[in-house]
């Protein structure tokens, strides 16, 4: 693979991670097993049977339960422990051949990719969890399914265009981030006030 292509799949991998980890694996692993990809020797491993079988059932799991209301945002907190590792995990394998430097310079801006990627979910869905219908739940569910999608294509058929729209969403991030944290900011303080009403009315 050209250096271009091996940075749009490393930055593809670490963005699509903090939205949907166990499906990107699942993905990434299918298309390279059957050949429709090439995966570098990094991720390899991806390709395995057991891997596919683990990732593939994990994905449903993800799939599901990211739309159910309120769940979703426990779901998304537990994988605050697992997406960012895994996405900087995917960005080291796919320059495994390019020296212990690279690798970890991968690493760092994969993780950090992931990260701002699952906060901005994250801290998305929370503050949408605040209304008390699910249609706007499942429609921000869906539209994350097909911005996933539309990523995975990208990075491997058009990996300058994803690397221009990564580009974006990372200045997107730096505006938006701060924003979502007021946001959430406000949102426990209202729930604190909510419990000590409670919890003197009682």
């Amino acid at each position: 693979m050209d250096p271009l292509s091996n940075i749009a799949l490393a930055g593809g991998l670490a963005w699509a991670s903090g939205f949907r980890l166990y499906a990107t694996v699942f993905v990434a692993g299918m298309l390279g097993r059957l050949g429709w990809v090439h995966l570098p020797p990094g991720l390899a491993m991806l390709t395995d049977a057991w891997v596919l079988a683990v990732s593939g059932v994990l994905a449903l799991g993800e799939f599901l339960a990211d739309k159910v209301p309120a769940f979703d945002s426990v779901w998304d907190a537990i994988h605050t422990f697992v997406r960012i590792p895994v996405g900087m995990l995917l960005a080291w394998g796919v320059f495994k051949d390019s020296g212990a430097g690279t690798q970890v310079a991968a690493a760092l801006l994969g993780g950090a990719l992931t990260a701002g990627t699952h906060l901005a979910k994250t801290g998305g869905r929370a503050l949408i969890n605040t209304s008390p219908e699910p249609l706007s739940n499942w429609t921000a569910s869906a539209g994350e399914d097909l911005t996933w999608v539309g990523g995975l294509y990208l990075m491997w058929r058009h990996p300058l265009a994803l690397l221009v729209l990564l580009a974006l969403f990372v200045l997107l991030l730096c505006w938006l981030l701060p924003r979502l944290l007021r946001g959430l900011r406000t949102l426990g303080q209202r729930l604190r006030r909510i419990g000590g009403f409670l919890s003197g009315a009682g």
